[in-house]
């Protein structure tokens, strides 16, 4: 499976326009049955990384999943974590802030939720928030209780876009490594995943009246979307614009993205010092003669 994801990368400093980065490309599989062997390859490869990462103990590994509705967010992470051990990985949804997140600033809901080191955290919808929908409906801005003088909308996306820049690069100098994901999807394609939430029963409960209302305001989106990825895309915590109408593709390329940068670690298990070892070879002869005593 050849995928280059220097292809899906928003370089530092360019400037995005969503309407020339595909929502569909070719995909990388040539039928159902070579998709789900590419999947299970990487899946495997990558639990097999994140035991590594989890003894290594010294990178923290924070993966940002972005999208319009239906773009196939929770079913990216679904698929694609499946093999990694609860244990090392956190999954996290944010909606609409509760008050006590509110009387605080926009980062500290999710700074409580980073990864610790040997852990991988994943943010369905994150920080990003606060420069998207809340850009796209400036009243959710003007409900948070900020001072007046802090509510220029000439200014207050710059200011956070710095404070998100600044954040991740403290995380980085951390050992954190950030991945964030923007699933492209098409209006069209978003259209059509929208009837069969209401055609077939079985997903009926992923549809609410308040996604089609949100579909009006898709060109506000965009423009909130190509903004932010311009000004917050960096070198050490890059964002990824996956094209999305194909899911299955979609995820090939995720699971692409996130073992190259597993791979990108100088990760290696704890050595065993000349101590332990004594220790253990100790412990071995001890369980050996158990077993020879007892026969």
């Amino acid at each position: 499976m050849k995928i280059n994801i220097n292809d899906f990368q928003v370089k530092e400093g360019e400037k995005v326009n969503l309407e020339k980065w595909a929502t569909l490309v070719e995909p990388v599989y040539k039928s159902k049955k070579q998709y789900h062997k590419f999947l299970e390859e990487n899946v495997e490869e990558l639990s097999s990384l994140q035991r590594l990462h989890y003894a290594s103990n010294r990178y923290s590994v924070l993966l940002i999943f972005q999208a319009m509705d239906a773009a196939g967010k929770d079913g990216a992470i679904r698929h694609v974590m499946s093999g990694v051990n609860p244990q090392g990985c956190q999954v996290f949804s944010f909606k609409h802030p509760s008050a006590t997140e509110l009387d605080h600033d926009f980062l500290w809901r999710t700074s409580q939720c980073l990864p610790e080191r040997g852990r991988i955290g994943i943010f369905n919808r994150s920080y990003y928030e606060e420069v998207l929908i809340v850009r796209v409906h400036p009243e959710i801005l003007h409900s948070q209780g900020l001072p007046d003088d802090l509510l220029d909308e000439k200014t207050i996306w710059k200011e956070r876009y710095r404070s998100i820049v600044d954040l991740e690069n403290h995380l980085y100098r951390n050992g954190t490594r950030i991945i964030k994901f923007f699933l492209h999807l098409s209006e069209e394609e978003q259209r059509k995943r929208f009837l069969d939430r209401i055609d077939e029963p079985e997903k009926n409960w992923k549809f609410s009246l308040a996604d089609i209302e949100e579909r009006k305001f898709w060109k506000q989106y965009m423009q909130a979307y190509e903004a932010c990825l311009s000004a917050t895309s960096t070198k050490t915590a890059p964002w990824y614009v996956v094209p999305a109408d194909d899911k299955k593709n979609t995820r090939l390329i995720i699971s692409r993205i996130i073992l190259d940068t597993f791979k990108a670690l100088k990760m290696n298990y704890p050595e065993t010092t000349t101590e332990r070892q004594q220790e253990l070879s100790s412990i071995r002869h001890r369980l050996i003669k158990e077993e020879s005593s007892s026969n």
